[in-house]
């Protein structure tokens, strides 16, 4: 809003009054003159900045409460670790009785009988990793020499993993009587935890979006009011939501951290269409929450040795400005249909309006993205998926199709595909087959041909369970020693898997019985915590957002019953590439050629007879079908 201001010429002989009035366009002042009935006009113009910083006033005082919350909560945290450790170091002393309580003493002692477990859990786990890939080596020296030898290795690394898979349920029981003995009391790390998430959903919107980064916020999403949405709609297109469409709904049928989606109907065809329209005033404030977040990130990165979260601010720093331009997720969204009608897959990405039938208005902005609505409920609904008659493993297999082919074939990745964006219906014309609707593509990565290569290499030997190509692949992704640890990352499991299946020939690995098989799986991420922190400053930037695409297929792949199934499908699209990768080196030769071909041969006859024998042994109450 503009100022002008009207005034009268003062003189002795006249009595001037003096208007101010808002108008648009500008800031000036009119002098009218009633001497000779002349009028003298004076317009004086401002820059563009005065508009938008007028604008920004109140966003920008919600940003410094948002900041505000965010140092009281780092600094109650930073508070809660210190006196943690502190009492650790001397657990005898008045302030540890203080702070810890009877009840909190005697969770430590449950606490240090886990730490020992743990210790004893990560020597049992080393030695039978070490020892495994000394079996290997030798074996490769003696295997024409002595069958014998390599039989008692096998029966050594047997043992090393019976022994490793003892402690692993000792430590299961032990966190189990933990856990029960605690009743309603929470751990240094819980209580953190929970004030985070409090912080992230008071905060929303950026504050969400980090937390998504961490963990699988996928229902703490705020919703903005319709008078918000109606001016957003006209600031950006020119005319109110009642005026461009018919029915809109008030209500939104979807909430996320950066937008909400609206339904409508085209004027001109009566088709139904879904509206996402960005939340008020995040535009603006973004850039403040962001330089908040990574001044209190970087703060905290020179308070504690072990914190190291900056991986975080430097991949939603230029991310964020992405998403928040919706032409450009438009773009992103019409570049992913055009993939997926070649590979054939049955999947739909709605169909972007750019612009009303007749072409006079515009119905996408950077803020406002219109789209043709497409129905379908939570691939992970298994409740409806069973109650349609859809098979869940073809389900499985379906959705870790689709991303697999964009990180293997086009490289243009959808890194966010949780439940409520990779949505499932019965296709139209397959009765009983599953058809995908993916949506939200603001979120999206280019990787580069020499990273999709890599990460083809990597995969194709976990899949294979070849450890020197294992190593080979993490080399050349920047990660040296710490490969079985990627590894691992990628997988979401031990790396003596891998081992097991390098020794068996299978693609499946033994679990532990009771709760040791997650009491290994949790050591790894409390054990290698610093490690795995460290790693995510090694490897590429591009790398980041594949482990969250990662986390989030694992998390639907579970819930349909298919824990290995994006294992079995990677596999595929990763060898195809490797293959592709060798067969155009201009330097390859023919033996090279066919080298290539028996690989990849060999890999496509595991993992079919794999997935033969999965489908002949999987029950119909299990799986559905």
């Amino acid at each position: 809003m503009m100022f002008q201001v009207v005034a009268s010429k003062v003189s002795s002989r006249r009595f001037g009054i003096a208007v101010a009035s808002c108008v648009g366009g500008g800031v000036g002042y009119h002098v009218y003159s009633n001497e000779g009935n002349q009028t003298a006009l004076l317009q004086l113009q401002t820059v563009s900045a005065v508009n938008e910083n007028l604008s920004l006033v109140f966003p920008t005082m919600e940003a410094l409460l948002r900041a505000g919350r965010l140092a009281k909560t780092a600094a109650t945290m930073a508070v809660d670790y210190q006196l943690y450790f502190m009492t650790k170091k001397h657990p005898d002393s008045f302030l540890s009785k203080i702070y810890s309580g009877e009840e909190e003493c005697e969770r430590q002692k449950a606490e240090t009988l886990i730490y020992k477990l743990q210790e004893e859990l990560d020597q049992a786990q080393a030695a039978y990793v070490e020892g495994s890939n000394d079996d290997d080596s030798a074996n490769k020296e003696t295997i024409n020499d002595d069958n014998t030898a390599e039989q008692n290795n096998e029966t050594k690394s047997k043992n090393a993993k019976q022994h490793m898979l003892s402690i692993a349920n000792q430590l299961a029981d032990a966190e189990d009587a933990l856990d029960n003995k605690s009743g309603n009391s929470s751990s240094v790390h819980e209580r953190n935890a929970n004030r985070l998430l409090q912080l992230f959903r008071a905060n929303a919107g950026v504050y969400i979006k980090v937390g998504q980064h961490l963990a699988n916020l996928f229902d703490d999403a705020p919703v903005s009011s319709y008078e918000d949405v109606c001016t957003v709609v006209k600031e950006d297109l020119g005319s109110c939501p009642h005026e461009l469409f018919d029915d809109f709904s008030r209500d939104p049928i979807a909430s996320a951290s950066l937008a909400q989606v609206h339904t409508a109907r085209c004027k001109e065809t009566g088709r139904k269409l879904a509206i996402k329209v960005q939340h008020k005033g995040l535009r603006e404030t973004s850039k403040g929450d962001l330089f908040a977040v990574t001044a209190v990130v970087r703060i905290a990165e020179k308070l504690f040795d072990e914190f190291n979260l900056g991986w975080i601010c430097d991949e939603m720093t230029p991310q964020l400005p992405k998403e928040l331009d919706f032409t450009n997720e438009g773009n992103n969204a019409e570049a992913a249909s055009a993939h997926l009608q070649k590979t054939g897959l049955d999947c739909v990405v709605p169909h972007v309006l750019w612009r009303s039938t007749t072409g006079e208005q515009c119905l996408t902005s950077e803020r406002v993205l219109t789209m043709e609505f497409e129905s379908g409920f939570p691939a992970t609904d298994v409740e409806r998926i069973d109650s349609i008659g859809i098979c869940r493993r073809e389900t499985a297999k379906l959705i870790s199709s689709v991303f697999n082919a964009q990180i293997f074939e086009n490289g243009l990745v959808h890194c966010d595909p949780h439940q409520s964006n990779v949505l499932l219906r019965e296709h139209p014309q397959k009765k009983g087959k599953p058809q995908i609707v993916l949506v939200d593509h603001g979120l999206y990565k280019r990787l580069d041909p020499e990273f999709q290569e890599s990460y083809a290499r990597l995969w194709t030997g976990i899949v294979m369970a070849d450890i020197s190509a294992i190593k080979g692949a993490c080399e050349s992704l920047g990660v040296d020693k710490m490969y079985p640890l990627l590894a691992a990352m990628l997988t979401s499991r031990p790396f003596d898997e891998v081992i097991e299946r390098s020794q068996t020939g299978s693609l499946d690995a033994t679990p532990a019985s009771g709760g040791g098989d997650k009491a290994v799986i949790k050591l790894y991420a409390q054990r290698y915590l610093k490690e795995i922190i460290d790693m995510l400053d090694v490897v590429p930037r591009q790398m980041l957002l594949i482990f969250k695409m990662n986390d989030c297929l694992r998390h639907v792949d579970y819930a349909l019953g298919s824990p290995s199934n994006n294992l079995v499908i990677a596999g595929k699209y990763a060898s195809k590439r490797v293959l592709e990768s060798d067969i155009s080196r201009p330097e390859g030769t023919v033996l090279g050629f066919f080298k290539s071909w028996i690989q990849y041969a060999n890999v496509l006859f595991r993992i079919n007879s794999y997935e033969m024998w999965h489908w002949l042994s999987s029950t119909s109450i299990f799986y559905n079908k």
